[in-house]
């Protein structure tokens, strides 16, 4: 408890901007946003950071700014730190990410299976707007914006800069960015490297959980005049990750860095290239017409010893969206519709034969805002297909769906610098491709049977206030969701499956201070709270009716101190926690071991200047060792030791 007590008075951000007016939501598409709002008049609970926040921060991946300065919280996926796992309001570590449309410039980063979203793929630095709708999302971003969406817009600015750090345990980064924009061109590129020995040994010969990245992006916007914009992008990533297997309590206990008594490293390589393209026509001021399509190619190679698990999948992403934005004195108009095709080959293995599986998503959506004086109201509507086809040498199975989501909302100004809202959403989530199969007890992959997509109604009610020195935001939700998707893990290995709960919900209260106390002396804290239930559901003769979804950790603490010496010169001592929880696997909420509660300390100094910054940064500073259980004894050591950088940005 005192632990706790010193991060709730001295942690949490490490941008010492502060606000006087509320922040303009920033384009869902690469163009313009089809509501024009900020954090005081918006009918939804929001969060935005900007490319400062983000890179005073001084980060090492995205993941690392969600868990730290987000109401969201990222755990490595089964001890992969390079694909993680995204949670918010209570939807759980296991599946959350799930419930979470992440997009970047308006292009979809949901993969059609189990994958996580790679956001290891996006540089920090390369960030302009981090947006997250919470409880909301569902008309624009479509299948899976249950818990909300997150949306990433990439800088389009003169920027150009180059920026080094390197620390502990063999890690080091260099990467660049050079930009231009006039009003006929705007053309960006960047890149980056990223390298880590690794701080946990993953085999009996001592290696370690080594990691890698290389990443590269072009984007190009061309405006000849007044009538239409061209836009062209091209984001290539290369990642290369080496991480351990599961610890006994006692090995964890005993040093969280060990392989292990049994030791089953895993390997993978993920490369994935994606083309963008992009038209706009401007037939009126306040009429515009947006095309926009995608092609995704990736690659992942996913390899454990051999007499355990391999797996080799292409994936092949085609997306198209067309989108009339309207808007006439206080109306705004968004009309469009979606096209989406995904497939994934996988190779025979050892596990399973040769197959191909393809989800494909077809869509057309309404939303309106309308604004009067203090008055501002919100509602859409999404249609939405799901298509799935899986064929094999024996098999050919077809599975369709139709979905509709809906979004509704109300904001009342009662001054300038307070406001009220409350917000409604129907939102879906159509199964991933992987929840149709089941893998048994000695690796074979098997047809699970097709399962019902998840619906979820959410209330939101909230109060905004911001002013000069202080930005306060404080919100409550209530979540009623039918046939919430999760996999049972039978504890005899004999009757997994991936299924539905019957009925469930989801309760929390989300709140955020940041105090500028004076001119060189500021405070922060974002605090979250969750409550996940599972109502009804029996699965294998069990009953679960009243449990706690495993994996949803009740309180979440993020709060910060920092200190400016001189106008130069920062200082934020931060800190991080997260209670305990029930372990990833305990739907009955039975096992001797729990997830234990998340706790890092982090201290971060900043010298910042017009042409360079130099910084270094300690992250879990205490040694800290956490960890993700996902049931008794089988436990992934996560965040465990202290690790330092330091680095510098250069710009010209």
């Amino acid at each position: 408890m005192k632990k706790i007590a010193l991060s709730l008075a001295a942690a949490g951000l490490a941008s010492t901007a502060l606000c006087a007016e509320g922040i303009t939501l920033e384009a869902l598409t690469v163009t313009s946003s089809p509501l024009h709002s900020t954090e005081l008049n918006a009918a939804d609970s929001v969060e935005v950071y900007t490319a400062e926040e983000i890179e005073k921060a001084h980060v090492q991946s995205l993941y690392e700014f969600i868990t730290l300065q987000t109401s969201l919280f990222a755990l490595p996926s089964y001890g992969n730190p390079m694909a993680q796992r995204l949670d918010l309001h209570g939807y759980g570590i296991e599946n959350g990410y799930q419930n979470i449309v992440v997009t970047l410039n308006g292009h979809r980063l949901n993969n059609v299976d189990m994958v996580p979203q790679l956001l290891s793929a996006i540089a920090p630095d390369d960030i302009e707007r981090l947006e997250i709708v919470k409880g909301g999302g569902i008309v624009l971003g479509g299948d899976g914006a249950s818990a909300g969406a997150i949306h990433i817009v990439t800088r389009n600015d003169n920027t150009k800069e180059v920026s080094f750090y390197g620390g502990l345990y063999g890690t080091y980064d260099a990467a660049f960015r050079v930009g231009h924009s006039d009003d006929l061109l705007t053309v960006s590129a960047s890149g980056e490297a990223y390298h880590t020995a690794g701080t946990r040994h993953i085999d009996a010969a001592q290696n370690r959980d080594e990691q890698q990245l290389a990443n590269g992006t072009f984007d190009l916007a061309l405006t000849p005049g007044e009538l239409f914009e061209f836009r062209l992008g091209a984001q290539a990533s290369r990642i290369d990750a080496a991480y351990g297997s599961t610890l006994t309590q006692s090995e964890f206990n005993d040093d969280p860095a060990q392989p292990g008594a049994f030791p089953a490293p895993a390997y993978q390589q993920y490369d994935a290239d994606v083309f963008t393209t992009g038209l706009t026509l401007f037939p009126t001021a306040d009429l515009s017409v947006s095309l926009d399509t995608s092609v995704e190619k990736k690659k992942s190679v996913y390899d454990l010893p051999a007499w355990l698990y391999q797996s080799v999948a292409n994936y092949d992403y085609h997306t198209a969206a067309l989108a009339l934005d309207y808007t006439y004195g206080g109306l705004q108009l968004s009309l469009g519709g979606t096209l989406f095709d995904g497939s994934r080959n996988s190779g025979a293995t050892a596990f399973a034969i040769a197959s191909e599986t393809t989800k494909k998503n077809s869509a057309a959506y309404a939303l309106a805002q309308y604004r009067t004086g203090d008055h501002t109201f919100k509602a859409g509507y999404r249609y939405e297909t799901v298509g799935y086809d899986y064929s094999d040498a024996t098999q050919s199975l077809t599975r369709s769906e139709t979905l509709h989501g809906i979004e509704a909302g109300y904001n009342l100004r009662l001054s300038p610098e307070r406001s009220l809202f409350v917000s409604y959403a129907h939102a879906y989530q159509a199964p991933d491709v992987d929840r149709f199969f089941n893998r048994d007890f000695s690796g074979v992959v098997t047809f699970n049977g097709f399962i019902d997509p998840m619906t979820s109604d959410t209330v939101t009610a909230g109060y905004t206030a911001v002013t000069a020195a202080n930005k306060f935001k404080l919100s409550a939700y209530y979540a009623a969701l039918e046939n919430e998707i999760y996999y049972y893990s039978d504890p005899a290995y004999i009757a997994s499956v991936n299924t539905n709960i019957d009925r469930s919900h989801k309760v929390g209260v989300d709140l955020f201070e940041q105090w500028k106390v004076t001119e060189r002396f500021a405070l922060s804290l974002n605090y979250n709270y969750a409550q996940a239930r599972i109502d009804k559901e029996v699965q294998n003769g069990e009953d679960f009716g009243g449990n706690d979804l495993p994996g949803v950790s009740p309180h979440t603490v993020k709060a910060a101190l920092t200190i400016l010496p001189t106008d130069a010169l920062s200082f934020t001592l931060s800190h991080t926690y997260r209670s305990q929880a029930y372990a990833m696997n305990d739907f009955g909420n039975s096992f001797a071991q729990k997830q234990r509660a998340f706790n890092s300390t982090d201290v971060l100094l900043n010298y910042d200047t017009v042409s360079y910054t130099l910084f270094a940064k300690i992250n879990n500073m205490f040694n800290n060792p956490n960890g993700l259980w996902v049931q008794d004894d089988a436990i992934y050591p996560v965040n465990f030791t202290a690790t330092a950088i330091a680095g510098l940005t250069l710009r010209y």
